[in-house]
């Protein structure tokens, strides 16, 4: 009970974290997006302990890399099965099915270089209080 516990503390901050980013940068969100960024954050705690000898930017790859695919499931699902238009990178160079795009992978790791730590010290607290 207490991992669900935990769990369920992590996502609900990467999703509220995410979605107040996603405001500050574009001026709205969409609600899959909320569940995008709890799953990152869930995520970006995995990463600070299966790569805790690993450097910052080795993690914020890996972070990059997470965000990126969940992105791109993301997509996949919301804009291109749903229809429902969050995002579209089409106009941007490289960009795969106008889900994901290099110019994004690299903010996710710039975001990661941030975000992992915090995670990993939001995690470290909450073990200790749940």
């Amino acid at each position: 009970m207490q991992k669900r516990k935990l769990q369920f503390m992590m996502f609900s901050i990467g999703a509220c974290g995410y979605g107040l980013i996603e405001v500050l940068w574009r001026g709205y969100t969409h609600w899959s997006m909320l569940g995008a960024g709890g799953i990152c954050f869930m995520i970006f705690g995995s990463i600070s302990e299966k790569l805790k000898k690993a450097s910052l930017l080795v993690k914020g790859i890996a972070g990059s890399a997470a965000v990126t695919a969940v992105e791109f499931v993301f997509g996949i699902v919301f804009n291109i099965i749903l229809k429902k238009n969050v995002w579209d990178y089409s106009k941007m160079p490289l960009n795969i099915g106008g889900q994901i795009c290099p110019l994004y992978s690299f903010l996710w790791m710039l975001l990661s270089l941030v975000c992992i730590p915090f995670a990993s010290r939001v995690k470290k607290r909450l073990q200790k209080s749940v």
